[in-house]
């Protein structure tokens, strides 16, 4: 016996995504919907490749009651006109939105790091699912900050355009064809030219000089690993479609080494180290797009301080930084409080 599942923002990048996801790791599944905005009502969408066909559903007639799970990717505004209709009538929300991520109410998920913590979500009957960059992160340090807790992280992120949407994907495709044959790049969708370039500024800038983006890295790792952990970072977009990386630097109140580092983190779930030190040793965004894992590699110590550590992690953000994530997270609802069959 199986759930009945609506994906809501099912036209999006990452709502597709989630219907992918879904058929690949045959969640069970009696009924599932594609609801989006009135624009796209009717618009056909392949659910996985099952083969079968999902006709989009208009949200603003949609009616929860009696459905299991609701995956939201539709943004905050929908979300929040929609979510709390949708947890009132019985159907536990996971959104992949910010809206919900600071709300003390509300559970903050990432499976393979706080899984004890959706507890909580019947507080609201709606779960949130993290930023795609803090998402891996905490992937990454959890069983470090288990075996030498964490002090203080340094973050830099180099996050695909993907992470603003098709717009974000359409805009790299087509200045990068226009510089080719000469044509104007202007920018639309970012601040400045993203086309053979970097752009250190995602979302909007607040008071102190950093940017939401940033703000999230560090509130967000504060609400799924531990409060005591300090973050600094600074996030940058760069001219790659699919696939975030990031460099962290990682200061412990205990000595750990490289090698030790290298032991927990291939053991550690959700995580492939693939961390040898020759040409090519290491995992690029290109070779982690459509894969379920957080990629580690370039484990070192860093000297400068008395124990610290220096890695590179990548993921497809599209999917563990979003649909995967949010998936994992209906697979341990589904496990620890909605028992079926």
């Amino acid at each position: 016996m199986g759930y009945k599942v609506v994906v809501v923002g099912a036209t999006g990048n990452v709502g597709r995504e989630m219907l992918t996801i879904l058929a690949e790791r045959e969640f069970p599944i009696d009924e599932i919907a594609a609801v989006a905005s009135s624009r796209s009502q009717g618009t056909e969408i392949e659910f996985g490749e099952t083969g079968k066909m999902l006709k989009c559903k208009n949200i603003e007639h949609f009616d929860f009651t009696g459905w299991d799970i609701a995956l939201f990717a539709a943004g905050s505004g929908p979300t929040a006109e929609y979510a709390p209709k949708a947890a009132a009538a019985g159907c536990i929300v996971i959104d992949n939105s910010s809206l919900y991520r600071m709300d003390p109410d509300v559970p903050l998920i990432v499976p393979e790091v706080n899984p004890d913590a959706i507890d909580g979500y019947t507080k609201k009957n709606i779960i949130a699912n993290p930023n795609c960059s803090t998402a891996q992160m905490v992937v990454a340090l959890k069983p470090l900050h288990d075996a030498a807790t964490i002090k203080r992280v340094v973050v830099a992120t180099y996050q695909s355009v993907s992470g603003a949407g098709k717009a974000g994907m359409d805009e790299l495709f087509e200045q990068s064809r226009n510089i080719f044959v000469g044509d104007s790049a202007e920018p639309k969708k970012f601040t400045k030219q993203i086309a053979f370039n970097v752009i250190p500024h995602i979302d909007v800038f607040l008071d102190d000089g950093s940017t939401k983006e940033e703000w999230k890295m560090v509130a967000e790792t504060k609400k799924i690993l531990d409060p005591k952990v300090k973050v600094t970072a600074t996030c940058v977009r760069v001219p790659v479609f699919v696939g975030h990386s990031e460099a962290l630097n990682i200061e412990f109140e205990k000595e750990i080494s490289a090698k030790e580092a290298q032991d927990l983190l291939r053991e550690a779930p959700g995580i492939m180290l693939v961390d040898k030190r020759e040409d090519g040793g290491y995992v690029t965004p290109v070779e982690c797009v459509g894969d379920y894992a957080t990629f580690i590699s370039r484990v070192r110590e860093d000297s400068t301080v008395e124990n610290g550590l220096n890695i590179w992690c990548v993921s497809d953000n599209l999917r563990k930084g979003a649909a995967l994530n949010a998936v994992q997270i209906a697979e341990l609802l589904g496990r620890r409080h909605l028992k079926k069959g």
